[in-house]
């Protein structure tokens, strides 16, 4: 059976010696967050995982959701874990004071979040949907609704999710085909079909709150092959008494069917059927505009800000499963390469009194292994550094501040979503290859991970449509004015660094990397209006240069505080100089690949697009 062992120390170190968050006491929580408190949030939670989550992982694989008589029942333990969950806290960690959260920075809520997802990603995904649904609803519902609703998803009396995929229209809404009919009420009517609903339906609470995405007919009832009239609506599973919050009866919301997949079994993934369905818009009424000649139009789309906020909040957590399955894999692979007796070292025998050296004495299964620790750790970083920027575009000192943590928010969400997903089901698949042909029976639970980790590289868009938004979107957005901050970090960290000698060897690396960097953003500035397919076909490459170099930067930063520790003598001897082991593993063996990401990023669409369909 597997275990997992929650990385305390590495999140301390990232929140007190690298982002040195109790130094902002400007900003709204963060003077609080000090190494006891922090410290104590987190051994609590590591607690939780370790000893209520964990246990249930294989168990939720092996039973997965069973659909009996219209009624979805989640695996053995999950119910009990889920009431346990949230009479500790742990679902208002992040929640607004207001309504009886503990108002925690994101920083602390997305550390939360990894040790939940490496321990069990199933069930943490159940609360994970519920905080985004309610984050949505506290921004953009009625009074009635944060009262009524939203108190209740903090509490943990109900759950929520979020509804945007149909049958024939996943990234592309404009295909979309699920409707909400105005009543005279004020309320919607919504009928259509939702699939791949995480945490669509169960048994843990007595409501689901349905976060939906619907279009409004026009006035010939037909429906726009366009986004003009999509909206955002509430749809409960239950109906709510908006003056009590009582439920009053059941919605026109039904399970058709529990998605058969891969992984992620214990999470109810849901075929939603809405039929005539009371939902509630939410957003307020569509504003209206101006168009160029002045004339004064009325929008007929709402609410899609909160939508968006939602999306993007969860691409981020899908991030993050890249980071906890790879962090739980690894951990496991290397009990075993300790454990597992095979062979002799090439350099002599380690093990003499034993019949064989464990396989750890092996360059090839450390290079397995250390490749994962190098991108968890620095991924982690780079995971925290964006949370830290959440609280920073709301909070920040100054406009300036506030500006650049959103741009930069925004230019790495697609990052962290597709690289990590990548990296992390890399991670997983390699710590199985660890164990050899014990990785692929289900006792060890390596090809659980696996399993699980592939789900992550398609949720919330799949990594291939969040590279083509890093290269049409983020990138070139505002004038590509985030990507200009990005490169001016980069370039301020080398500049102030690069003629320290101890640092030359992080320095050196990350400069060559942000060079091939900007070739390739040239290159693509370039070539991409001749012709929009080599945006497309060169955009894959680009994210892994972009992800490369962006971990490196971290590294480069941990370096820096590693080697001031060393030289002063503080903390922990051998964690600073595993830091430095690992950093430089990520300048000699990582850094270099993005030389051969830019080579194929310049050969163009040609080479892709020239086939015609039939010929393949």
């Amino acid at each position: 059976m597997p275990s997992y062992k929650a990385p305390v120390d590495d999140f301390l170190f990232l929140f007190h010696e690298l982002l040195e968050i109790d130094k902002r006491s400007d900003v709204p929580g963060f003077g609080d967050l000090t190494p006891d408190m922090t410290g104590a949030i987190l051994e609590g939670g590591a607690k939780f995982c370790e000893e209520v989550l964990q246990p249930l992982n294989q168990v939720g694989d092996e039973h997965g959701c069973v659909l009996e008589n219209g009624v979805v029942r989640t695996p053995p333990g999950f119910k009990e874990a889920f009431q346990k969950y949230c009479e500790d806290g742990w679902n208002r960690l992040g929640a607004p004071e207001a309504a009886g959260g503990a108002g925690l920075p994101s920083v602390v809520t997305f550390a939360f979040a990894e040790m939940g997802m490496s321990a069990n990603q199933a069930f943490a995904m159940y609360p994970g949907l519920t905080n985004a649904a309610y984050s949505a609803l506290w921004a953009t519902g009625e009074p009635w609704m944060r009262e009524h609703v939203a108190k209740k998803m903090i509490a943990g009396e109900w759950t929520g999710t979020m509804c945007l995929t149909e049958p024939h229209c996943g990234t592309d809404l404009k295909l979309m085909k699920t409707k909400a009919v105005e009543q005279e009420d004020g309320t919607y009517r919504i009928t259509g079909t939702k699939i791949f609903i995480s945490g669509g339906d169960h048994d843990m609470t007595d409501n689901i709150i349905h976060m939906v995405i619907a279009k409004i007919p026009g006035e010939d009832g037909k429906l726009a092959n366009d986004l003009s009239t999509v909206n955002f609506f509430m749809v409960p599973k239950m109906l709510v008494n908006k003056e009590t919050g009582e439920i009053t009866g059941r919605n026109g919301v039904s399970c058709g069917s529990i998605e058969k997949k891969m992984g992620i079994k214990g999470n109810a993934t849901a075929v939603l059927n809405f039929d005539d369905a009371v939902a509630y818009r939410l957003g307020g009424a569509p504003k209206e505009k101006k168009t160029e000649t002045g004339e004064v139009k009325k929008s007929k789309s709402a609410g899609m800000a909160g939508m968006f906020g939602m999306m993007n909040g969860a691409r981020m957590g899908v991030g993050i499963q890249g980071i906890a399955i790879g962090e739980v894999a690894y951990q496991n692979g290397v009990t075993y390469a300790n454990e597992r007796l095979a062979g002799r070292s090439l350099t002599g025998a380690k093990n003499p009194d034993g019949p064989a050296d464990p396989i750890m004495v092996f360059p090839d299964v450390r290079r397995l292994l250390i490749s994962s620790r190098a991108f968890v750790e620095g991924a982690r970083a780079l995971a925290m550094y964006v949370s830290m920027l959440f609280t920073l575009q709301v909070f920040g000192k100054d406009e300036k501040e506030r500006e650049e943590a959103a741009d930069m928010a925004q230019l790495m969400t697609p990052v962290i979503k597709a690289f990590f997903t990548d990296r992390g089901f890399q991670a997983a698949n390699d710590a199985m290859q660890v164990f050899g042909g014990h990785g692929y029976v289900r006792d060890h639970g390596m090809e659980q991970f696996v399993r699980d980790a592939r789900i992550n590289q398609v949720y919330e868009g799949a990594n291939g449509i969040q590279a083509l938004d890093l290269v049409g979107r983020k990138m070139t957005a505002k004038g590509g004015r985030a990507t200009m901050t990005f490169f001016a970090k980069l370039e301020e960290f080398i500049k102030e660094n690069e003629n320290d000698p101890e640092m030359k060897p992080y320095v050196e690396p990350l400069r060559a990397g942000y060079k091939r960097l900007g070739e390739a953003a040239g290159w693509l500035m370039e070539n991409a209006p001749k012709n929009y397919d080599n945006a497309g076909a060169a955009s894959y490459d680009l994210l892994n240069i972009f992800g490369t170099v962006a971990l490196g930067w971290m590294w480069a930063q941990m370096a820096k505080v590693s080697l001031a520790k060393l030289k002063a003598g503080e903390g922990n001897k051998a964690f600073y100089e595993r830091k430095l082991t690992l950093a430089r593993y990520w300048m000699e063996r990582e850094i270099p690949m993005t030389a051969a990401w830019v080579e194929r990023a310049k050969q163009g669409a040609d080479g892709l697009m020239e086939l015609d369909a039939a010929a393949f």
